[in-house]
């Protein structure tokens, strides 16, 4: 095992990160920007180092400036936790290039799922469904419209390089299918630093459900379960749970066993997620594969009672995988709901400032993972989510019970958050049935207008 590593991230992750790497007796080195002087996961850290400016590139996203930290603490590895160079193929080589192990995939991983078009035909060989779409890279309208009319409206572009709802447009005709285009490859390019965009029928109405994925470097590689990540406003994820209600156990079975081989078919090494899309009639399509810890991975754990930050570090130390697919036992059921500084009523607008007044739920089965205190100041320049709040029971039920009152316990105040609106969610007939779709939050505000 790791005897120091370093964490290139910030906020409730970093600290994620540092907690399981003490239960591990492994020292931890924090980087932090100017604007995270006085972040939590600095103060817990074994060892801090400013790395740049406020601005995430002069900071979490400066590779010389991370590696140079790396090098100055002699630290063995890197974990990158999720955003930022997570995924980044090159910060992985350039890694390894100093001797210094990336605990995640290999920059083979990364580079061959991160482009959506490659993985797309890769899994598609391997045996796994996919969405009917372009084969290659869409650049000009004239190849736009002719992929939509071999494929018929609607229609959805894609990044090929990215993710989270950026670089994302649903089109029904020509004329939207042609502003779309030029806008999704700008956005795209703004985004990932790359406009190429791709083009699939778009699912009507369809559930997003995910399959948690470990693999060792022996080649080992078993799935933790599901996790159903439907409720969604513009692509970004807001409210997780595991099990599925969708699932009946064959269906489980056999979305699990594809999801295994695709990551077998690219030797997929350390966590990741196989991702798909679950339309009305239980047909199920590969989406795509992210190559690193998911935000949503709190859930798998209440379930599975297996720490998957722990793993990441036995797997990236050489360490075998303890266990096999059948000794995975899932019990209960978990739901997490992402807790953002922004105002639901004003179109989720951010809401930055300082947290004066601070109290978090407590009791069986409730758990917040966070980087949050009492007169912490919320950043404008990073992403606005300041925690997750995770409950879990022996039923579904039971979870959203134990939900509902801790989201009642949960004050952040003054600014604005998003609590409220995850009241009106675990509220919802529709969701309490866990019966909805993508578009459900649509709905939900269409509702009360």
């Amino acid at each position: 095992m790791f005897s120091k590593i370093l964490i290139a991230n910030r906020g409730e992750v970093a600290l994620r990160i540092i907690r399981a790497c003490k239960e591990l007796g492994i020292k931890t080195v924090a980087v932090y920007s100017q604007a995270d002087a006085h972040s939590i996961h600095v103060r817990f850290a074994d060892e801090a180092i400013c790395i740049g400016g406020a601005q995430s590139q002069s900071s979490y996203l400066n590779i010389p400036s991370i590696i140079s930290a790396a090098e100055i603490t002699d630290v063995e590895a890197i974990h990158p936790g999720y955003g930022f160079l997570a995924e980044d193929a090159h910060f992985a080589e350039i890694c390894a290039s100093c001797n210094i192990k990336f605990i995640g995939p290999t920059p083979d991983n990364i580079r061959l799922m991160g482009d959506k078009m490659t993985a797309k035909e890769t899994v598609r060989k391997a045996g796994l469904p996919v969405i009917t779409g372009s084969r290659a890279v869409v650049k000009t309208k004239e190849e736009a419209l002719r992929t939509a009319k071999e494929i018929k409206y609607p229609v959805i572009i894609k990044a090929a390089a990215g993710g989270g709802g950026k670089g994302m447009r649903v089109c029904h005709n020509d004329v939207r299918l042609i502003s779309a285009l030029l806008t999704a490859q700008s956005e795209a390019e703004a985004a990932f630093g790359n406009p190429d965009v791709y083009i699939e029928k778009y699912v009507d109405k369809p559930r997003h459900v995910e399959f948690q994925i470990l693999g060792d470097e022996s080649g080992h590689i078993l799935h933790l379960g599901e996790r159903d990540c439907t409720i969604q406003r513009r692509h970004q994820k807001l409210i997780e749970e595991s099990p599925s209600p969708a699932l009946d156990s064959k269906l489980r079975k056999r979305m699990g066993e594809l999801a295994v081989k695709g990551a077998k078919s690219v030797g997929y090494v350390n966590a990741g997620t196989i991702e798909f899309l679950l339309d009305e009639n239980n047909n199920f399509y590969f989406m795509e594969m992210n190559t690193r810890i998911q935000v949503e991975h709190p859930v798998t754990e209440m379930v599975t009672g297996i720490d998957l930050i722990k793993e990441q570090l036995r797997i990236a130390s050489g360490q075998r995988l303890s266990y096999k697919q059948e000794d995975i036992v899932h019990k209960g059921a978990s739901i997490e709901c992402r807790i953002y500084a922004e105002d639901p009523e004003n179109d989720f607008r951010p809401s930055p400032g300082r947290i004066a007044t601070y109290h978090i739920p407590g009791g069986p089965g409730v758990r917040f993972d966070t980087h949050i205190y009492s007169g912490c100041e919320i950043s404008p320049y990073y992403d606005s989510m300041i925690g997750k709040l995770i409950t879990y029971g022996n039923s579904r039920l039971e979870a959203i019970k134990v939900m509902q009152r801790s989201l009642d316990e949960l004050i952040i105040e003054p600014i604005k958050t998003t609590i409220g609106f995850h009241k009106r969610v675990l509220n919802d007939p529709a969701f309490l049935r866990g019966i909805f779709s993508t578009d459900f939050v649509e709905k939900l505000f269409e509702k009360r207008e």
